[in-house]
């Protein structure tokens, strides 16, 4: 399944775009937040760093990929093979983080958060994997030539 470059770039600029502003006011509200949050926010700031670092190459690449300028497609397809890695391992740690015990919690719905995962990991990477066909493809090739 190959897609439009035209689409690919516009998906993944806006994409990507949006995930940095709810990032941005993510931690805008726990800077502002209290005692408890601002701690959190210290103690995950570099995840936060490194994640936004990967959708600034998301909003790059796919910047490129509209100007169809060559270094455009090595940045949207490295940044399709860090998610292809992180979503499953972020799934996993989800997964991992919901078997741990904790007293006085109701019993975990496994059914709804497995299918709550595979909700968001299949197209998620059914995308990024059409989409580094694509920009594969030799007509990809040909358009950033």
């Amino acid at each position: 399944m190959e897609l439009s470059l035209a689409f690919i770039g516009w998906f993944f600029t806006l994409t990507s775009a949006g995930a940095l502003v709810l990032g941005a006011a993510l931690i805008a509200m726990l800077a502002t937040a209290g005692d408890l949050q601002r701690r959190y926010l210290a103690y995950s700031i570099w995840n936060d760093l490194v994640l936004a670092a990967i959708w600034v190459l998301g909003l790059a690449g796919g910047i490129g990929v509209i100007r169809l300028q060559p270094w455009g497609r090595y940045l949207l397809e490295l940044f399709c093979w860090a998610l292809i890695v992180l979503l499953p391992l972020s799934a996993a740690t989800r997964l991992y983080a919901l078997r741990q015990p904790d007293s006085g919690q109701p019993p975990v719905n496994w059914l709804g958060a497995i299918g709550g995962i595979t909700l968001i990991l299949i197209p998620a990477i059914a995308i990024c994997a059409a989409t580094i066909v694509t920009l594969r493809s030799p007509e990809a090739m040909k358009a950033f030539s």
